[in-house]
Order: C-alpha cells, then sequence, then structure tokens
C-alpha cells in the first residue's frame, strides 16, 4: 500500500492533480479538496457513513469527479505524541481504501483540528450548535488538507 511520508506524495501524483483530504469521524467523514495548484484546500461536503463499500464508492466519485489523484487523512495523534484506537482506525481505513483503488495516501496530523474549527465558528462567526454540526466535519478536513499543503510548500 502506497501510504506515504506527506513530503513524497507530490511525486507520486500526476502534475496539476488536486489532492483529496479527509478527517474521518465515528460517524462522518469530512471531505475537502486542493486546487490543482494544491495551494488552496476547500470545502467538499460531510459523508455519513455507512458501510464501507458505500462510503469509498462516495469518496472515489468525488475524487473522479475533481481529478483527484491522492489522498490526506487525518491522523488524530494524541497530545503526547502517541497513537491511539482513532489512529489504528484511521490507518484501517486507507489500508481498507487501497483494496478498492491503487492511490497514492499519506497522513497528517490533525491534533485538535476539530476543536480549533468548533472555536472558530464560535469566536470569530458565532455559529449555532446546529450548523456547526453541519460544517464542521468538512471545515476540519479542510484544516487537514491545508495544513497538509502548507507542510508541502514549506511554509
Amino acid at each position: 500500500m502506497p501510504v506515504l511520508d506527506l513530503i513524497n506524495l507530490p511525486a507520486a501524483l500526476p502534475a496539476y492533480a488536486p489532492i483529496i483530504g479527509l478527517d474521518l469521524g465515528e460517524k462522518t467523514i469530512g471531505v475537502a479538496v486542493s486546487d490543482a495548484t494544491r495551494t488552496v484546500a476547500s470545502p467538499v461536503q460531510t459523508l455519513h457513513k455507512g458501510k464501507f463499500t458505500d462510503d469509498a464508492n462516495a469518496l472515489f466519485k468525488i475524487m473522479d469527479g475533481r481529478n483527484a489523484a491522492g489522498i490526506v487523512i487525518g491522523l488524530p495523534v494524541n497530545m503526547d505524541g502517541t497513537e491511539g484506537t482513532r489512529c489504528q482506525s484511521n490507518r484501517a481505513f486507507a489500508r481498507n481504501l487501497f483494496r478498492f483503488r491503487d492511490l497514492p495516501i499519506a497522513f497528517w496530523d490533525e491534533r485538535m483540528s476539530t476543536m480549533a474549527i468548533n472555536r472558530m465558528l464560535i469566536d470569530e462567526h458565532d455559529v449555532t450548535r446546529k450548523r456547526r454540526g453541519e460544517v464542521v466535519d468538512k471545515l476540519a478536513a479542510v484544516w487537514i488538507l491545508q495544513g497538509a499543503l502548507e507542510r508541502l510548500r514549506g511554509l
């Protein structure tokens, strides 16, 4: 399975191919996509998890529709740098996804991404709890993907 160090991801991709970013929750998958130059991440949607095959097909449909060639998955590392059960679950998701399609996948440390997005939505935009629930996962995917893109550009 080509799970790559993030820094090696661009070499595994065609030029000007967008990257999909995923925030994997217990019940949802937040999805974001980069532009073709891999500079800016934008929210796409939040998928509600069901059968893995259905989830994978929904992701592939999004990827195909945007000509995306790789995936960055958020890895919820513990504050002390260790990996817990959520990391194991995200790594298993990547392995299972790869069984359906040979594509480059990298992980990005997403510590506190959801908390940061919630704080921003509350403090800066005064978004209601209901509305936050509708957007937080795809915005967390943006946070993950944008962080990875900035790391790739050396920022």
